[in-house]
């Protein structure tokens, strides 16, 4: 089944419920490596997800509710995300497809109010995440 290749500067979007914790989430950028291009901008191959950093998102869960504030990351692909036969420079391209598996690294943690402050002890929540492409034209497979 084909599916939209994702292209330089396209955006994943973040799911802001990470578990327990609740994100306020960015859209982060692409950076395509592939050798092949569309319309002038470089095709997304596998790997290319790890270019993926939002950084400075703040985060609060329902016990700590001072906010505490962390990295987004794209932490593995769907398998309908990379492509079977479609290839640029031999890596398999990334495909728009389904939701990926996405990381939340604590950075500064959340804090429980009064009676003292009492930080989240958890370093990392997971979610999802998916893909939007300009591409409105070039599928892969």
């Amino acid at each position: 089944m084909s599916d939209y290749v994702l292209i330089d500067g396209d955006q994943a979007i973040f799911e802001p419920a990470f578990g327990a914790a609740k994100v306020s989430v960015r859209p982060g950028a692409l950076l395509a490596s592939g050798p092949a291009t569309r319309d002038g901008r470089r095709l997304c191959v596998l790997g290319d997800e790890g270019s993926v950093e939002v950084q400075l998102c703040a985060y609060v869960t329902e016990q700590h509710s001072i906010p505490g504030s962390g990295t987004l990351t794209i932490a593995a692909l769907a398998g309908d995300q990379i492509a079977q036969k479609s290839r640029s420079g031999g890596a398999a391209l990334l495909l728009v497809g389904g939701r990926f598996t996405a990381n939340f690294e604590v950075l500064v943690p959340a804090k429980q109010p009064a009676p003292a402050p009492v930080p989240d002890p958890t370093l990392a929540y997971a979610g999802a995440g998916s893909f939007v492409t300009t591409n409105a034209h070039f599928r892969g497979s």
